[in-house]
């Protein structure tokens, strides 16, 4: 795939999506780096200790004091399963519908291909398909945490949802649901059926909707103005993460994806409009040296997969072994 001019188009405000981590407050290797920089006394155990040696954070956003857990760190790309509205053929944008019986194996499959990429972070939508896809995909994964969304919506949902137990909090993943990763919204063609939305308004129109980067459909989102708020939110909340050597599981939507791959690739308006993403179909990045480097997908826990390509990823995978077999 091409890889031309860096993405220069995303370049406005930065939505805030802010959020808390007492339900996390003594796992520094387990809560978000906004959540660290809060005032919680944090003390680091051997079994925290970084796979690699740890070096000091270039990231603006990560304060000094803090010291990286590796200098890489995976990004795995997951399009949530098929939906009943794909089923249906239907535009769906932000409407809030659940995974089909197909979306659901779709999920559970993709959590088998990266069942041995080590997962400390989880970055959802605020929508149910893309939440399922995440929480699926982790039932197969080999370390057995339990993925917990994290609640910010008031003061009593964080105090409700907080875990009390230090060793439940050492074996649980924390979900940050954000609308900022949403689908592109659709505006007046959300609910209608592609196929009959085309004869009405002619295939060239609805393919202009669905496929321009800068055109958006009646009352909708162009993909420009989705990747606006998807590329802003990964800069300002999922990078600095990968920066301090947490990995990463995005799990989102076909076109806020597009957005953030057309920024990782460096492609242009014109190269992401024809890019595809399959319905539960990872994609693995490596982030080493402030760079994104493509892996492609993994093909599966018994076979050769991407992740042997890094020393860290092959580390992990001993010290994953050892511990499910003592």
């Amino acid at each position: 795939m091409a890889t031309v001019v860096c993405h220069q188009a995303i370049t406005s405000h930065r939505p805030s999506n802010s959020f808390k981590a007492s339900h996390f407050p003594k796992e520094p290797l387990n809560v978000p780096i906004k959540l660290r920089q809060k005032q919680f006394k944090i003390q680091a155990t051997a079994s925290q200790a970084p796979l690699l040696d740890p070096v000091l954070s270039p990231s603006k956003n990560i304060p000094q004091s803090y010291k990286k857990k590796s200098n890489e760190a995976s990004l795995i790309l997951i399009r949530h399963g098929e939906s009943l509205w794909n089923e249906k053929n239907l535009f769906t944008g932000c409407v809030d519908v659940p995974l089909t019986e197909k979306g659901i194996a779709e999920a559970i499959q993709a959590g088998k291909r990266i069942s041995n990429i080590p997962v400390d972070l989880i970055f959802t939508s605020s929508l149910i398909r893309a939440q399922m896809t995440a929480m699926l995909a982790m039932t197969q994964h080999r370390c057995k945490k339990v993925p917990i969304i994290l609640h910010d919506e008031s003061e009593k949902a964080q105090t409700w949802s907080h875990v009390f137990s230090e060793e439940t909090r050492k074996q649980s993943i924390p979900v940050i649901a954000a609308w900022q990763l949403n689908e592109r919204m659709y505006g007046e063609l959300q609910g209608l059926n592609k196929e009959e939305t085309a004869e009405r308004y002619g295939t060239q129109q609805v393919h202009e909707w669905r496929r321009s980067y800068h055109i958006p459909p009646p009352k909708g989102e162009s993909l420009e103005m989705c990747a606006e708020r998807a590329v802003a939110y990964f800069e300002d909340n999922i990078q600095p993460e990968l920066a301090f050597g947490n990995n990463v599981l995005i799990a989102a939507h076909g076109n806020s994806l597009r957005s953030i791959i057309m920024y990782l690739d460096k492609l242009t308006s014109q190269e992401v409009t024809s890019l595809e993403l399959s319905t539960g179909l990872p994609l693995l990045y490596i982030f080493k040296d402030r760079k994104f480097m493509r892996r492609g997908s993994p093909v599966g826990p018994t076979e050769a997969g991407v992740y042997a390509y890094t020393k860290r990823l092959a580390q992990y995978r001993q010290k994953l072994d050892e511990t499910l077999n003592q």
